[in-house]
């Protein structure tokens, strides 16, 4: 159903846009209930709509040939999916699904380019937001490739905690071995270091963060970087709006 002009908009990208360009958008918005295991971007088909999330997690998940799978990015009310439309690229090549149930703003692709033909200002910004996507995966590949696993969970987990604005992660642990690409077993036994460290608590189907500043001292150098680039070109004009 088509939004009603007075619901107010969390999402920060949306939010970061001039106030001309978001009535616009706000016009052509639908609201939708993202369950959890919603596939939002099937891999392999026709990219249909854009998703600017209002609340819960969607992972970014890319496969090979022999389907071998790992998470490349998560995004939550700072951004939306199907961003690869707003490069020109029609199908996706990446499968976007919904790991913690929440809501957002769904925008039809042709309603998209109907708007930025219209108003051609709004298209800098989301393509600014294509670039801290781009950032946020190479550093997974530098956090997969230089740092060992506790940290790569340190960082996934303080990720996770940005974007879905609590303490309270309803994750898995066979989630988690999916987005970090190890096995279940190792994930159980970095939680439980970190549960003994008194960093978290890890209970059936929910990890909650106990200490955020010595997570991030855990994270050491893979995380903060693409968070401290989004905040600089985007972030800061949604705080501004």
């Amino acid at each position: 159903m088509r939004q009603n002009s007075t619901t107010p908009i969390r999402n920060r990208l949306l939010c970061a846009l001039p106030p001309g360009d978001l009535e616009a958008v706000r016009s052509c918005l639908e609201d939708v209930d993202l369950e959890v295991r919603t596939v939002v971007v099937p891999n392999g088909r026709q990219i249909e709509y854009l998703h600017f999330i209002e609340s819960g997690l969607a992972s970014v998940i890319v496969a090979s040939s022999d389907d071998e799978a790992i998470e490349i990015g998560h995004i939550g009310r700072e951004g939306m999916t199907g961003s690869a439309a707003c490069l020109g690229v029609s199908v996706a090549t990446t499968r976007t699904f919904m790991q913690v149930g929440g809501r957002g703003w769904r925008l039809s692709l042709s309603d998209y380019h109907m708007l930025a033909a219209d108003r051609p200002s709004l298209v800098p910004l989301l393509l600014r937001y294509v670039y801290t996507q781009q950032m946020q995966v190479s550093y997974s590949a530098l956090a997969n490739a230089r740092y060992n696993l506790r940290e790569c969970l340190a960082r996934w987990l303080l990720m996770a905690q940005d974007r879905l604005e609590s303490d309270e992660l309803p994750l898995t642990h066979e989630f988690l071995s999916l987005m970090i690409g190890v096995r279940r077993a190792g994930v159980t036994g970095e939680l439980t270091i970190l549960e003994s460290m008194g960093l978290v608590r890890a209970t059936r189907g929910v990890v909650r963060i106990i200490d955020r500043e010595r997570l991030l001292t855990v994270a050491g150098g893979c995380y903060g970087q693409p968070e401290a680039i989004y905040d600089a070109i985007i972030g800061a004009e949604a705080s501004h709006r």
